[in-house]
């Protein structure tokens, strides 16, 4: 029943069931979807909101027993709540069947020259980024991700705007995203996509690509610090390839 429903409405709506692959080799391409434990995080947060919805009515009908309202005006109210009751009732499923749609249809793939996410039913949001312009990879994780086991991943390009990281979890927490900016939302394996496009992005720049900027990874917090050391001695590594080029040339 899911599947029919879900091939129908994606038929009204236009919206390919699967996105185009992203520009590159078609055996360098590699597709991840989110979690199953995402999908369990967003019925979480709409159980959540059901039962919000639920109280009030009945907080109305119990605050229109006990107030005692005159005859005329408790009948409207008893009318108002039914309705209200009719109409949760029926968007119970719809809104159940819209969570897990938006689960099933985001698209995260990744070439050996680029990367695109789709996400969306009523609005689809597609965004394609070429390795020639990503500057930064970023990991973020919740409290109730951690305990999931799942995190995003964020990934920036050139164009975006120099913004902290407060900046960057507010786009992360549901503001509207640049198209600069592209997540990895709900996914168990985000270690393993950031090492891949971060080797993908290597062995592209190493082949004469790409921008000889290197990508920015930021550290979780906390890191050690050895990783500021690992960094600096990539950046003179990076100068030195630099000095190279311009003594041959």
């Amino acid at each position: 029943m899911h599947d029919q429903l879900k091939a129908l409405l994606l038929r009204l709506l236009k919206v390919p069931p699967e996105p185009e692959p992203a520009a590159g080799l078609p055996s360098s391409i590699r597709v991840f979807r989110a979690s199953r434990n995402f999908y369990t995080l967003k019925l979480l947060k709409w159980g959540l909101t059901q039962t919000g919805g639920l109280i009030g009515i009945i907080a109305i009908f119990v605050f229109d027993v006990l107030s005692g309202f005159p005859p005329r005006f408790a009948s409207v109210v008893r009318v108002l709540e039914f309705v209200g009751l009719i109409g949760w009732a029926i968007q119970l499923p719809v809104t159940f069947f819209l969570v897990r749609l938006d689960y099933e249809m985001r698209w995260y793939i990744v070439t050996d020259r680029s990367l695109r996410i789709r996400h969306g039913i009523q609005s689809v949001r597609e965004i394609t980024m070429t390795f020639a312009n990503i500057q930064q990879i970023t990991l973020h994780q919740g409290p109730l991700q951690r305990l999931l086991g799942i995190s995003d991943l964020q990934v920036r390009t050139a164009g975006g705007g120099g913004t902290d990281s407060s900046s960057a979890g507010a786009g992360h927490h549901g503001q509207s995203e640049s198209m600069h900016l592209g997540f990895f939302r709900g996914v168990d394996n985000a270690a393993e996509i950031r090492d891949l496009i971060l080797e993908r992005l290597r062995l592209w720049r190493d082949a004469g690509l790409g921008d000889p900027d290197d990508v920015v990874e930021d550290e979780p917090a906390g890191a050690p610090a050895g990783c500021e050391i690992v960094r600096a001695a990539q950046e003179l590594l990076a100068e030195a390839k630099a000095l190279r080029g311009t003594f041959k040339s």
